[in-house]
């Protein structure tokens, strides 16, 4: 499943294009301003940015400039209301992919998405689709998971929330980031969705698979 980071500060069009691309079998988050673009591109294991230029905080050129100077490959396609040739010339030639201008159609951003994913799929490296941890196994193309010989029934928040656990074995990862990576909004320091959610794994896959470190978050053990 192909992970897309939306970089919106109008909710409206933001909220759009979650649902959108929900629809057509995407994961979406979003990032509400430059400095939550930049934070969760880096952070997460996006495949592709749509990127408006006008955001609060640094601006989509400013963005930009900081990933590809960090020599981050993930595909930017600017959504922007500045039609005009120099910034379409600028934005392709500061780093990104595409350039598509709102008013837009749905549409045509969802086939430039995909011929953008498709190009860089002929020429990325395989990746790999089955993950292992133990005797975990969770097979990405099929959306199935085991345990030893009993496959595992997860909602797709819970087998978001697996992925990330299986792709960082023994590594901590805070509440925060695990919010960010598989629910995409905002931190909320109250929130206990993510506390839910690792109860969940934890009755289906087992009590002491996922540790919990105090004050800071929760671990994956491996043996």
């Amino acid at each position: 499943m192909k992970r897309i980071l939306i970089a919106e500060d109008e909710p409206r069009i933001a909220t759009f294009l979650e649902k959108k691309f929900l629809e057509h079998g995407f994961t979406v988050s979003i990032a509400r301003d430059g400095f939550e673009a930049v934070h969760m591109a880096r952070s997460h294991n996006f495949d592709l940015l749509v990127l408006d230029l006008g955001l609060p905080g640094k601006d989509g050129v400013e963005v930009m400039e900081e990933l590809r100077g960090q020599s981050e490959q993930i595909i930017i396609i600017i959504l922007s209301a500045r039609d005009d040739v120099k910034d379409k010339v600028a934005g392709l030639e500061g780093g990104a992919d595409d350039y598509i201008t709102k008013p837009f159609s749905f549409e045509e951003l969802l086939a430039r998405v995909r011929l953008r994913l498709r190009d860089r799929q002929v020429s990325a490296p395989k990746q790999e689709t089955v993950l292992k941890v133990d005797n975990i196994v969770l097979d990405l193309p099929k959306r199935q998971v085991r345990v030893g010989d009993r496959p595992i029934q997860l909602s797709n928040q819970e087998f978001i929330l697996l992925d990330t656990f299986m792709r960082h074995p023994d590594q901590v990862l805070t509440r925060e980031d695990l919010l960010n990576y598989v629910w995409g909004y905002n931190f909320n320091p109250s929130s206990n969705i993510v506390d839910v959610y690792v109860g969940h794994l934890r009755r289906k896959l087992g009590e002491k698979l996922i540790e919990t470190v105090r004050s800071v978050g929760y671990r994956l053990r491996a043996s």
